[in-house]
């Protein structure tokens, strides 16, 4: 993803989103059928989130997304879905850890002036967030090489299997 930038519309979520709302548990028997599960990816926060969401689009959160049980099909479902990154104040550790290794960035970053439906353009080796909609730029916490790294491959198996062994 090195000099990669993002670009797509913002989907506003508030504080606590957690693994249930991400994938409720009604769901719980299509963790063998990741594709159909996907369609349901967000359902219980916004019912509409999975027939509107578009690929390179955003999930914006608040802060501590992604909290709950250790669900590592909750990231996966959202990169599948169309999803280039989640932006929050703040994650979940197992959250976090879970998306890094399934391919999907998580930016910590102020959320407060992202909107729903703006568009945004996300430099990861940059670390800067362009608001397209209101023509306005944050910084978000640099991803570190390492994680960089497993990003670029697509998850942590990808990088493994291409590589064997950690390489930075």
């Amino acid at each position: 993803m090195e000099h990669t930038i993002l670009k797509g519309r913002a989907f506003k979520f508030g504080d606590d989103i957690s693994t249930d709302l991400i994938i409720a548990g009604k769901y719980a028997s299509l963790r063998s059928n990741l594709p159909e599960l996907a369609k349901h990816v967000m359902e219980d926060a916004n019912p509409e989130f999975a027939s509107k969401v578009q690929p390179g689009d955003f999930i914006v959160g608040g802060s501590n997304f992604g909290l709950g049980s250790s669900r590592e099909h909750a990231p996966l479902v959202i990169k599948m879905a169309g999803v280039s990154a989640v932006l929050a104040k703040s994650f979940a550790r197992i959250f976090f850890r879970n998306a890094i290794n399934q391919g999907l960035p998580v930016l910590i970053c102020d959320t407060d002036k992202i909107g729903e439906g703006d568009m945004l353009e996300v430099s990861l080796d940059e670390g800067v967030i362009h608001n397209v909609t209101k023509n306005e730029k944050y910084s978000f916490t640099r991803i570190p090489p390492a994680m960089l790294s497993i990003l670029n491959e697509g998850g942590l198996i990808p990088y493994i299997n291409k590589y064997g062994d950690f390489k930075w």
